[in-house]
């Protein structure tokens, strides 16, 4: 039985629809929000763009800044951008932070009981792209590629190295290459997961390409190297780029002048980054 959707908006952009959605989660516990590009043409068989926002971002962040729809327009991909979290669920200090609980679900199964409605991987790789399929004939799931933002970089790039059968590529604005070696990281990791490191390292970009070297597509990644962040040390590039080259995995990391951590940033770059991915979502 198909998930029941409930449409929030629709909005006309480079011939194609801006949609949004809430539906519940039963992964989650909770109703969730997602919004889709539907690009203009083909009438079925569109490929998937999944993109993963950072913290304190919602589903429509990524909708209304980046400036992805006219790329994806042309080139017939349909972008779906998932909340970053529960939401409502009244969880004790799930809002006493911007980088931790709402907002910052880590992309992560979490297993502390308390957090135990954290399972944004979950909802992302199994709940998400089923209500897809289930809702949208036009769509081709199968032909899925991810990418994402800061913490939702990360996501992308742990989602597609577990699960590289079911991405064809994957690319990343900024992300948090290195989380178990970061304060941000750590302090997700300790609480949605408990004090046992080796746990920590199955949601760590850097530890998963040192165990699956045999990746089928390049990696793309852009940095500012303006980024607040970079220089506090929350995203650790460099320890990725190490960890590629040792086992022999195509990165290309290309460290930009002056950018930030901003949407300027991300918008600058979009089109290469879906051109990147339709090369590998048209070509099979």
């Amino acid at each position: 039985m198909a998930a029941a959707l409930e449409q929030l908006s629709r909005s006309k952009m480079f011939d194609g629809f801006n949609l949004r959605f809430r539906h519940q989660s039963a992964t989650l516990g909770c109703a969730m929000t997602f919004s889709i590009y539907m690009p203009p043409s083909p009438a079925s068989n569109i490929p998937v763009l999944y993109w993963l926002s950072g913290l304190t971002c919602t589903d429509e962040n990524f909708i209304m800044k980046s400036g992805a729809q006219r790329a994806a327009a042309a080139h017939g991909i349909a972008l779906v951008s998932p909340d970053t979290s529960p939401r409502g669920l009244n969880i004790e200090g799930e809002s006493d932070s911007y980088d931790f609980g709402v907002g910052a679900g880590f992309y992560l199964n979490a297993t502390n009981e308390k957090w135990k409605n954290w399972r944004m991987y979950d909802y992302v790789v199994k709940e998400l792209p089923k209500v897809l399929s289930d809702n949208f004939e036009q769509l081709n799931t199968s032909q899925a590629s991810i990418f994402g933002h800061s913490m939702g970089g990360h996501g992308a790039l742990t989602i597609y190295l577990k699960n590289t059968d079911k991405y064809k590529s994957v690319s990343a604005f900024a992300p948090i290459a290195n989380p178990i070696n970061c304060p941000w990281g750590q302090k997700a990791f300790s609480n949605y997961l408990g004090p046992t490191k080796s746990d920590w390292e199955e949601y760590d970009a850097t530890c998963l390409i040192k165990k699956n070297s045999n990746v089928p597509t390049p990696i793309l990644i852009d940095q500012g190297d303006a980024d607040k962040f970079l220089a506090e040390q929350q995203l650790l590039p460099h320890n990725f780029e190490e960890a590629c080259k040792a086992v022999g995995a195509t990165l290309i990391l290309r460290m930009q002048p002056r950018y930030d951590h901003s949407y300027y940033f991300i918008a600058t770059f979009m089109d290469d980054h879906i051109a990147h991915h339709a090369k590998f979502l048209k070509s099979a």
